[in-house]
């Protein structure tokens, strides 16, 4: 059996990338004897939101419509009542601020250069869903920066300048081109893709089928 790589394409705004996280942890501890690792990877729901954010009631019912009211409510109950279980807390009705999530990836991404990378991510998911607040504030993600042991000073300075931008955006727009179209999605060695927040035993076969691949198959 080979090493197996997953990038995991997700966005901090997703709810059930949230999800999808934490059932990824789940289902690498399933498969202890093979060796994973994970690349997170920038998709952006919404990049057209300006840098201040929007209301965020008011831009999820432009966003869903009328007709999909109903089904959107349902798919918010669902989550609601499955984010427990993972030890998540949904506050949809308390979110004040739907914000662009580019300086939240950024920070991701930093903070993957000194193996923080998933803890930053929770960090920024339990702050957006969990705590409401603004995670497209500079303020935000310099004190999640600092809550996770990365050098507060130097995020800040950072994040008030346009570094690693292009490169985040060059990347959405290649995993766009290879056809992902919605997060979580995880990508096996480059070979398969799984998408959506799948229960950890599937994630855990897709585990097991990445690294049976011959090496021929990898990518």
């Amino acid at each position: 059996m080979s090493d197996v790589h997953v990038d995991l394409v997700l966005d901090p705004v997703c709810p059930w990338c949230w999800l999808g996280h934490r059932y990824w942890r789940a289902a690498q501890d399933l498969v202890p004897e093979i060796p994973v690792e994970t690349q997170l990877r920038p998709f952006q729901l919404d990049a057209s939101i300006p840098k201040a954010g929007l209301p965020y009631q008011d831009y999820m019912k432009k966003r869903v419509g009328e007709d999909s009211q109903g089904r959107f409510k349902a798919m918010r109950e669902h989550l609601e009542a499955a984010g427990p279980a993972a030890g998540i807390v949904f506050n949809f009705d308390e979110i004040a601020v739907r914000p662009n999530t580019m300086d939240a990836h950024r920070l991701i991404r930093w903070a993957q250069g000194q193996d923080k990378g998933e803890d930053a991510a929770e960090a920024v998911f339990k702050a957006y869903f969990e705590e409401q607040r603004d995670i497209g504030s500079s303020a935000e993600l310099t004190a999640i920066a600092d809550s996770i042991g990365l050098d507060a000073t130097l995020v800040s300075e950072l994040l008030a300048t346009p570094r690693d931008t292009d490169t985040l955006e060059r990347e959405e727009r290649f995993y766009r081109s290879l056809g992902v179209a919605g997060v979580p999605c995880f990508i096996f060695n480059g070979a398969f893709a799984v998408s959506g927040a799948e229960a950890p035993e599937v994630l855990a076969d897709a585990i097991r089928k990445a690294a049976s691949l011959p090496p021929e198959e990898d990518a």
